[in-house]
């Protein structure tokens, strides 16, 4: 039997997105993001508030580049989610990744993160039930350890997740079944 319990923020199991962007000086600014999905092929949706630099940053720059955090950099991913570039000025640095400027988008790209999604800003939606920030996805990227075949290897990657019933970080993976042919024992 079901008993209930504590409605959360989220669905459970959240990405653990790094969203980084470029300050005004030029620096490197990294946030930690669970509210963003895919709204079609090419166009993300990360559901966060104008109050954060990340968004003003975005909205100035017009580009942003998601990375997928993964179990080897978990702390660094905490570390962008716990401290505000606005009261950390060294944020990025102290962090000690290194980046690389998107060729398509004014963004960093850091080098560290096995895969880079480079998107161009389209609009922010602050209506009651808006998204946020809506993006058109120009290139993914993913380091070649982690494809086999040219398809990511999401055992290796090693991505991972956050509990929000909980507050922590799970690693993806383990593959169960094939999608779109499992159910088919049943018809």
């Amino acid at each position: 039997m079901k008993k209930q319990i504590t409605t959360t923020e989220a669905i459970f199991p959240m990405p653990v997105l790094l969203i980084s962007t470029f300050n005004d000086d030029g620096t490197v600014d990294v946030m930690n993001a669970a509210w963003g999905t895919m709204l079609e092929r090419d166009m993300v949706a990360l559901n966060l508030t104008e109050t954060h630099n990340t968004v003003k940053n975005i909205k100035a720059r017009k580009g942003f580049v998601i990375h997928i955090a993964d179990a080897k950099h978990v702390t660094e991913a905490d570390w962008f989610g716990v401290v505000s570039g606005g009261k950390e000025p060294d944020k990025f640095a102290k962090s000690g990744m290194t980046f690389e400027k998107s060729q398509l988008v004014d963004a960093p790209i850091i080098n560290e993160l096995p895969i880079a999604i480079e998107c161009e800003f389209v609009e922010y939606q602050s209506d009651p039930t808006g998204l946020g920030v809506i993006g058109k996805v120009l290139r993914t990227s993913a380091e070649e350890n982690l494809l086999n075949d040219g398809k990511l290897d999401i055992d290796a990657l090693e991505a991972i997740a956050f509990d929000p019933y909980t507050h922590g970080y799970y690693k993806v993976g383990g593959r169960v079944a094939d999608a779109f042919k499992v159910g088919l024992k049943l018809k």
